[in-house]
Formats: C-alpha cells, sequence, structure tokens
C-alpha cells in the first residue's frame, strides 16, 4: 500500500475511534435503507455524505479506554492482515444480512428490511467484540 494512502487510512481510523463516530455510525445504519426505500436520490446524498463525513468529524479520542475505540482500533489492525478467522465469518454473515435488508427496503417490505438490520447490526457488536480482543493481542505488533 502506498505509504500516503496508508497515513491517510490511519489518520480516518484514529478519528473514527472516537466513540461518538463509533456509536453514531452504527446507530446510523439503517438510514442506509432509507434511499433505496424512497427511491430519491436527495436522500441517498444526504446519508452518503453523512456515512462518508462521519469517521472524520470527530477528534481523536483522548485515549483508548472505550470500548468502541479498541474495537474500531482493532479493525485497522485486522484489515491490514485479513486473518481467516472468526471475525472474517461474522463480517461476512453481517454483510449478508445487510444485503438481505437492502433489497427488502428496495422491495418496500419493511418487517424483513427491520428485521435483517437488527441481525446486521447485532452481528456488527459481535465483530466489535472480536476486533477490540484482536486489539489488545496485537497491538504493540504494528506500530511503527
Amino acid at each position: 500500500m502506498p505509504r500516503g494512502f496508508a497515513d491517510l487510512k490511519h489518520e480516518v481510523f484514529a478519528r473514527h475511534s472516537n466513540p461518538w463516530s463509533a456509536w453514531t455510525r452504527w446507530l446510523s445504519t439503517p438510514l442506509v435503507l432509507v434511499p433505496l426505500w424512497t427511491r430519491r436520490w436527495s436522500h441517498a446524498a444526504i446519508v452518503g455524505a453523512w456515512m462518508a463525513a462521519n469517521p472524520v468529524i470527530f477528534p481523536k479520542p483522548a485515549d483508548e479506554q472505550a470500548w468502541s475505540t479498541r474495537a474500531v482500533l482493532g479493525e485497522e489492525l485486522w484489515i491490514t492482515e485479513r486473518p481467516r478467522d472468526t471475525a472474517m465469518a461474522v463480517n461476512a454473515a453481517a454483510t449478508l444480512a445487510g444485503i438481505t435488508a437492502l433489497i427488502a427496503a428496495r422491495r418496500r417490505r419493511a418487517a424483513p428490511a427491520a428485521g435483517a438490520t437488527a441481525v446486521m447490526m447485532a452481528l456488527l457488536l459481535v465483530y466489535w467484540r472480536l476486533m477490540a480482543g484482536y486489539y489488545s493481542r496485537h497491538r504493540g505488533a504494528n506500530t511503527g
């Protein structure tokens, strides 16, 4: 990975590890369905702008005490190595649930869209737990 891109990625993850960023993005997950449900480009622009801005509008956290901070920083390490582990399976399952939610929203099927979104958000919390653990085990290995 080019050094400039790696530095930018690290800076984004450092800011996104702010608990306000992590939790507001997680809570915003259902908003992704809105443009498909309403079929309005203006909704897609608003939701897309929020999702793009969220990881960078909050400052870096003062410390790594918050669970969400460790989860986001763990994800940064995990993405670099991409081990074939439980986290990969959980991430794949969350992605499948997300795709199911998007399809249900496009078809305007409220119950399946809500159910799949809830499953995806629950799986993302499991993934965060795995990422926080990954960070605890590997935090010193990738500093430099």
